[in-house]
């Protein structure tokens, strides 16, 4: 699966206006996305969650799925957040983010500072082998 860092990109637009951007595009999708982790014994890790944006608009809280013990989120430090496409053949938004664990009203929260922020379209099929090529990579936020 792509991650938002691995388009490679020239910031076009400064951070304020990225981040702008990024509220719009959330805003834009109508699920909800999906958190990637790595374990703390290196296993992958996909659930869906929840987010929401802090009071200064500057990180992402997300709560993590009811299956994640609380010691676990605190071993997240780099986490992905995956929306897919609300259409077929639509773009997905992915986050790539700096996280950290923050305690609300006794719920523990992973706050997550962006990144990198792309909008990602698989390429159509190649007849000869049946691979995607061609995907399209839009930035949305690059620190």
């Amino acid at each position: 699966m792509p991650r938002a860092a691995d388009c490679q990109y020239a910031p076009v637009v400064s951070a304020g206006e990225s981040l702008d951007q990024l509220r719009t595009e959330i805003s834009g999708f109508p699920s909800e996305p999906y958190l990637l982790t790595v374990t703390a014994t290196n296993r992958p890790h996909c659930g869906t969650v929840t987010v929401e944006w802090d009071a200064a608009g500057l990180h992402l809280l997300v709560s993590p799925p009811n299956s994640w013990p609380a010691s676990e989120a605190n071993e997240y430090r780099q986490v992905s957040l995956l929306w897919p496409p609300p259409k077929p053949g639509g773009y997905s938004l992915i986050i790539d983010g700096a996280a950290s664990t923050v305690n609300s009203h006794g719920v523990t929260l992973l706050a997550v500072a962006p990144t990198k922020a792309v909008l990602h379209r698989r390429g159509a099929a190649t007849p000869d082998n049946g691979s995607s090529s061609g995907s399209v990579c839009i930035p949305i936020l690059s620190h």
